[in-house]
């Protein structure tokens, strides 16, 4: 949606207002921006075109406006593209608030950048540990347990290993083993579990031969090994607490749901791995309202960012505030806080 330039400057003066006092936001206020000098009047008729677009609405009769989703959406669509704009003419600060001691472990950095996170912002944070995203096959051993059973070790990017042990149907000889383990590691070597294909699969059942559900149980086993690491990921949190400061989220059911999510973590580990490793998608992510995945933050806006530390080893940053956080202090923040992760491990290599 294009917006004229006046309907753009009122919509932002609006949430802007609305980010820092948590009350509907009228014609006289906005008349008061110096730079937009128009008159109550003029100002009132944009507003009411805003609301008609659905970017802003009037919660009762007598009040000002306060921002929909949809206006939301688009003043964060616009910021996030200044900043990228921005970003492509300066370095991401790497040393201030949020210079950081260099720590030998990983887990005491990530939870000191939680607390950072949320002292800085007044929102709640969480970090997920890195892992690694669209892992690659590097090895698969085949050998015998006894006549009936086979163990399948099964090594993938980060030096996971995964053991399955599974029932054969028949009886392999020394040299169906070998045969085997050339075959699988000679097409499977160096892929994604995403690449390993129909087309790959059909051509090395037919390779095996009578042998076509062993091929079945070590595919079973590299997909489990891939993905292991999904179901420990570590997230640290913090400031969870800080919600009760906004008076839209600290209806008790409201908040007592999102801090049971904090608690529980299975929802933030979805959330923070939703879009990790996709393609284009690396960088900012911003959820508003009922964006969110998770259903109980439908209130509240998420804002995430992926920090990558090289060799496909990736891990989320999040911050979940009210729809009127301060959108461009919690991406700048980010984006700072990304850089740091950066240098910390990346020296450490």
């Amino acid at each position: 949606m294009e917006l004229d330039e006046r309907k753009k400057k009122i919509l932002n003066a609006i949430i802007r207002n609305y980010q820092e006092t948590g009350e509907p936001v009228g014609s006289r206020t906005i008349s008061k921006y110096s730079d937009l000098q128009l008159s109550s009047a003029t100002i009132r008729n944009e507003m009411a075109d805003l609301e008609e677009m659905g970017l802003i609405v009037q919660p009762h009769t007598s009040a000002g406006r306060i921002p929909t989703d949809k206006g939301y959406r688009l003043y964060v669509d616009q910021m996030l593209k200044e900043a990228d704009q921005d970003r492509e003419h300066r370095e991401v600060p790497q040393t201030g608030d949020f210079l950081v001691e260099r720590m030998d472990r990983m887990e005491r950095v990530l939870m000191q950048m939680a607390k950072l996170l949320a002292a800085n912002t007044n929102y709640a944070s969480m970090i997920s540990a890195p892992r690694y995203n669209r892992n690659k096959l590097k090895f698969i051993q085949l050998s015998r347990v006894d006549e009936r059973k086979l163990l399948a070790v099964v090594v993938v990017e980060g030096n996971i290993i995964k053991n399955s042990i599974f029932e054969v149907e028949e009886r392999l000889s020394e040299e169906d083993i070998l045969s085997l383990n050339l075959m699988l590691n000679t097409n499977l070597n160096g892929l994604t579990i995403e690449e390993i294909n129909l087309e790959i699969i059909a051509k090395l059942k037919e390779q095996a031969g009578n042998h076509t559900d062993v091929i079945g149980k070590v595919l079973d086993a590299v997909a489990d090994a891939i993905r292991s690491d999904e179901e420990d990921l570590q997230i640290y949190t913090s400031g969870a607490t800080n919600i009760f400061k906004y008076p839209e989220l600290s209806d008790s059911s409201k908040a007592k749901e999102i801090i049971q999510v904090f608690e529980e973590k299975e929802q933030l580990t979805n959330l923070l791995t939703d879009k990790l490793g996709e393609e284009g998608q690396q960088g900012i992510q911003v959820y508003i309202g009922n964006e969110t995945p998770v259903q109980s933050m439908k209130d509240c806006s998420v804002v995430t960012a992926t920090y990558d530390l090289g060799g496909g080893l990736q891990g989320t940053i999040g911050i979940v505030g009210p729809k009127r956080m301060d959108y461009e202090k919690v991406v700048s923040t980010l984006q700072t806080v990304m850089g740091q992760l950066d240098t910390i491990f990346k020296k450490e290599e």
